[in-house]
Formats: structure tokens, C-alpha cells, sequence
């Protein structure tokens, strides 16, 4: 119970400095995806039960970001699930493992994301600011991962019960 309220927490915080205030502060390329964040780190520490939320947290970014809804919320969720069957194997307490597994999360939101908008859009300009932005937007996530795995207790979430 205790972990669900903070993970409401947490969830509503990124989802203000998200939509609020680092749009406001932060020029477009060098904005920080929170709530990608959130997803790995879901998908690292809970099991396939919580994949509902990672889908929720892709239509709450749809909705919010004005393009296509469900384009997150699918590739939020592949990621969860991806991130959810790697999890058994690997060692989920290392803050390296949530920084690349952010890089890495990113770039398959972004491929999925191009992948949806080949398939099902007919729009062509959105390929190229996609592709653009795709290698920054990851490091940017990345660094934003190391800097909240870092210096916030946030790491050691999955031990509360």
C-alpha cells in the first residue's frame, strides 16, 4: 500500500514538471521524458501486472502531447513488458542498469514510435524532426536517469513494502 501511494506520488510529479514546468524552462530538444523514466523503472522492479499503469502513462502523455493518441501508450508498454522479462535475469538494484536501460528505452519508444507513424500516418514532416531528435533526446534522458538514481533515494524504492 505504502509503495502505491508513493508510486502516485511520483506519478503525479512527473506528470506536472512534465507538461508544466520544464516546457516552460527547457528548450525543446534538452527536455527530460520523466515519465519514460518511471516506465523502466517499473519495468525493473515490478512484475507484468503493472503494465496497465506503463499503458496509462503512455495515453497521459498522449493526451497531453497533442500527437497521436496511443503512440506512447504502445511503445510505453512494449517497454515495460521488455524491460519486465529482462528483469529476472539481471541485477535491478544498479544505477548503471537504469541509466543505459533509459538510453536504451528512449531509442525503442522513438523506433516504435517512427515504426506506428510509417504503418498508420500519411504525414511525412514528422519523420525527420523524429529521427532528429532522437539521439539527444536519449542522452538527455539518460543524464536526467543518472542525475535521479544519483542523488535521490528514488533507487531504493523496490525495497519498500
Amino acid at each position: 500500500m505504502i509503495k502505491l501511494v508513493w508510486y502516485a506520488i511520483l506519478v503525479f510529479a512527473a506528470i506536472v514538471l512534465h507538461v508544466s514546468v520544464i516546457p516552460a524552462h527547457i528548450a525543446d530538444p534538452f527536455k527530460p521524458n520523466l515519465l519514460i523514466l518511471f516506465v523502466v523503472f517499473m519495468g525493473l522492479r515490478e512484475g507484468p501486472a503493472w503494465g496497465v499503469l506503463a499503458f496509462v502513462l503512455g495515453l497521459l502523455q498522449d493526451s497531453f502531447s497533442g500527437l497521436y493518441l496511443g503512440l506512447n501508450a504502445f511503445s510505453y508498454l512494449v517497454i515495460f513488458l521488455l524491460f519486465s522479462l529482462a528483469a529476472g535475469r539481471l541485477y535491478t538494484d544498479r544505477r548503471s542498469l537504469m541509466i543505459i536501460g533509459t538510453f536504451s528505452a528512449t531509442m525503442v519508444s522513438g523506433l516504435i514510435s517512427l515504426l506506428l507513424l510509417l504503418l498508420f500516418s500519411s504525414s511525412h514532416g514528422i519523420y525527420s524532426s523524429l529521427l532528429e531528435g532522437l539521439v539527444p533526446q536519449s542522452l538527455v534522458n539518460a543524464l536526467a536517469a543518472s542525475i535521479v538514481f544519483t542523488f535521490t533515494p528514488f533507487a531504493r524504492m523496490g525495497d519498500i513494502r
